[in-house]
């Protein structure tokens, strides 16, 4: 119970590695918030969860909810110990048909999204809390038709940074996690069967180093990690976790 006592947020919490980590983290003494766009998905996340679990509907790309939030939080927990701003999206973006409205989505719920989560609970911080932004493999690499999600991801990446360097006289640790291919409903189609995902996912993980695609749980060992006192000499640090696809 290495979290005894703590609270924790996090952000696009109702399935995939959002509810991964949300498990990690209750399972190891944490009081957890979860937020996220539908009230059907939150709900069933919270009773699948179970133990002591915050569901709040919440879409970061919007101030008002965060500030909302940010008032649900401070009633509920007074203060936070844990932030990990996961909610995002992902898509293809290329280069000669990319629409405006795609650029704008994109950006608005992985970058906009990420800052203004963190500065409207930044209030609530504990000093000596712990950030973990979710970047992605991509901001490594030259994806061909991943330009934008690409580069939002390295703003992330940066954000680790920029945002360790500003709240280090309060000890706040930001750092991120680079999850690779993971098997989350962010990969599934609408309207994609079980068999046609199943067949994206061998395809896939036959790109990757190691075989196959990873699992959320994998990634929510490593935000457990960042959110424990075991990652104190960590700070502004990039935690990859690919399969190795970036790297060989």
């Amino acid at each position: 119970m290495v979290l005894e006592g703590k609270t924790a947020l996090i952000t696009g919490g109702s399935s995939g590695i959002g509810l991964a980590a949300a498990r990690a983290l209750l399972d190891s003494g944490a009081r957890v918030a979860i937020t996220g766009r539908s009230t059907e998905r939150l709900e069933k996340a919270a009773v699948e969860l179970g133990g002591d679990v915050l569901p709040i509907d919440a879409d970061v790309t919007s101030l008002t909810d965060l500030a909302n939030m940010r008032t649900k939080l401070e009633s509920a927990f007074g203060s936070l110990d844990i932030v990990f701003a996961n909610a995002g999206v992902a898509m293809g973006t290329p280069l000669a048909t990319t629409d405006e409205a795609t650029y704008h989505k994109i950006m608005d719920a992985n970058v906009k999204g990420v800052f203004f989560t963190v500065q409207a609970v930044l209030p609530l911080l504990q000093d000596g809390a712990s950030i973990i932004l979710n970047t992605s493999w991509l901001n490594q690499i030259g994806a061909p038709g991943r330009a934008i999600l690409s580069a939002s991801k390295a703003a992330v990446r940066s954000f680790a940074r920029t945002m360790s360097a500003e709240l280090l006289e309060r000890r706040i640790r930001v750092n991120a996690v680079s999850p690779g291919s993971i098997e989350t409903p962010i990969h599934q189609g609408r309207g994609q069967t079980e068999e046609e995902f199943r067949a994206y996912a061998e395809r896939v993980g036959a790109q990757v180093p190691v075989g196959r695609m990873g699992r959320p749980e994998e990634i929510a060992d490593a935000v457990l990690f960042l959110a424990s006192a075991a990652s104190s000499y960590m700070l502004g640090a990039e935690m990859v976790i690919d399969g190795g696809r970036s790297e060989l």
